[in-house]
């Protein structure tokens, strides 16, 4: 049996998938902003090397450049979107710079109330997550649309859609061999993610609907969508939830079984056309409204852009924020 949470991002396979999920720099604790007299403009010139693929270079777009040091953490299905527009905005403004770390939503948001990083990444609202008076006090920036995939290791064969009451008896540990869903005689390995996952409590809102899960039975827990990538391709039977720009990656496709959910493809158009549902917005919370001329203002302004808006972001695999 397989129990608690078992490390995998160490393996050598994870730095090729995940290069996204690392940190634009490295974190020193809790930076200052500093903002510039006046804002300068200069066009963004840099490829981010974040997972899937390089992106397109925004060198047509002006970027209002602010110089100081600002961090955003929380969610891991955000994060290769996020670092990659932070790597574009630090190369096209110098004096600049924007650390990007994961976490989870429910850490994101609790540093960013606490005021220990600018910025909050979540796949849920803040409200679903803190005290009210606490939530009250974050300023909700949609700035995309995401969507997930069920993936399973590529053993699972004969598997290629399951539907919301399949994938409910299988998370709740009703289904616990691969047979009973049309696959091989398997046993189930469920790859969870902590409680603090949007990833989790997204998936278990709108697939799950809220059933309780699984708590005996073959389990394991991995913090982020990048270890559980690599969890789920060497783990025999595994069934986990990545997000889109994840499971994407050029690395990491060939490896896992990706599965409709309900007969419908996870794709970023039947995501963004609202046909295919485990799909939520993408939120950056700040701490109240970010001061003017700051580079927290400077930077949200820059992920609604037209150069992380009409390119960054389908190149990501995520769908841009509709008016």
């Amino acid at each position: 049996m397989l129990n608690g949470t078992r490390r995998l991002g160490a393996l050598a396979i994870a730095a090729a998938i995940f290069a996204s999920a690392c940190s634009s720099t490295a974190a020193t604790g809790t930076p200052a902003v500093t903002p510039a007299p006046a804002a300068t403009t200069a066009a963004a010139t840099s490829t981010p090397a974040s997972a899937p693929s390089a992106a397109p270079s925004a060198a047509a777009a002006a970027v209002t450049c602010v110089t100081g040091t600002i961090t955003a953490s929380g969610s891991t299905a955000l994060q290769p979107l996020v670092d990659a527009a932070a790597k574009q905005y630090d190369a096209a403004c110098s004096g600049a710079t924007i650390t990007v770390n994961g976490g989870g939503s429910g850490t994101g948001l609790t540093q960013v109330a606490a005021g220990g990083v600018q910025i909050g990444d979540s796949d849920v609202t803040a409200e679903s997550r803190l005290k009210a008076p606490d939530a009250a006090k974050l300023v909700d920036h949609i700035v995309t649309r995401q969507g997930w995939i069920v993936v399973t290791n590529k053993d699972v064969t004969g598997v290629t859609n399951l539907t919301t009451q399949q994938e409910t008896d299988v998370w709740t540990g009703k289904d616990t061999n691969w047979n009973q869903v049309g696959g091989p005689d398997l046993p189930i390995v469920l790859i969870f993610r902590p409680s603090s996952s949007g990833t989790r409590t997204t998936f278990k809102k709108l697939v799950l609907n809220n059933a309780t899960e699984a708590t005996g039975g073959q389990t394991l827990t991995e913090d982020s969508n990048g270890t559980v990538t690599t969890a789920v391709s060497k783990t025999d039977g595994a069934v986990s939830v990545i997000g889109f720009a994840y499971y994407n990656d050029p690395a990491a496709k060939p490896i896992l079984n990706g599965l409709q959910l309900d007969g419908v493809d996870a794709t970023v158009a039947n995501m963004a056309s609202g046909t295919y549902k485990l799909a939520a917005d993408g939120h950056m919370y700040s701490n109240g409204t970010p001061a003017a001329g700051s580079l927290t203002e400077a930077f949200l302004a820059y992920m609604m852009s037209p150069a992380v808006q009409g390119t960054l972001i389908p190149s990501k695999f995520y769908a841009p924020v509709t008016k």
